[in-house]
This record gives structure tokens, sequence and C-alpha cells, in this order.
């Protein structure tokens, strides 16, 4: 079943910015999700400023790069 779902995420982002666009996709959910995880660590009074909870950020972090 996962197998399906990656599919189907892969499928949907190649469909919306093509098969190449989709590396691009991949490598800025990467450096956003870096950088929330940096931010959480480094200023964590900043997430409620942006209207983050700490189990939102860090479930969004968790997730893998192929997963939105």
């Amino acid at each position: 079943m996962k197998d399906t779902r990656i599919l189907a995420s892969y499928t949907d982002c190649t469909r919306m910015a093509g098969p190449h666009g989709i590396l691009a996709i991949w490598r800025e959910r990467i450096r956003v999700r870096w950088k929330l995880a940096q931010m959480a660590q480094e200023n964590p009074h900043l997430l409620k400023d942006i209207g983050l909870t700490t189990q939102q950020v860090e479930a969004e972090i968790a997730k893998p790069f192929w997963r939105r």
C-alpha cells in the first residue's frame, strides 16, 4: 500500500512539474524542512510567529522528501 501512495505522489508531482521538475520539488522540500528544523532548534519562539505548533513542526520534519 505504501508503494501505491509513493507512486501516486510522484505521479501528481510529475504532472504538475514535468519529469525533471520533480527533482527540484524534492530538493525544495528537503531545504524547507531542514530550515524549519534549524529554526525550531535555534529560535523556537518564532514558530508561534509563523502559526505553527511544535507538534506540527515535528510532524513536517519527520516526513520523507517525497511526501507533501
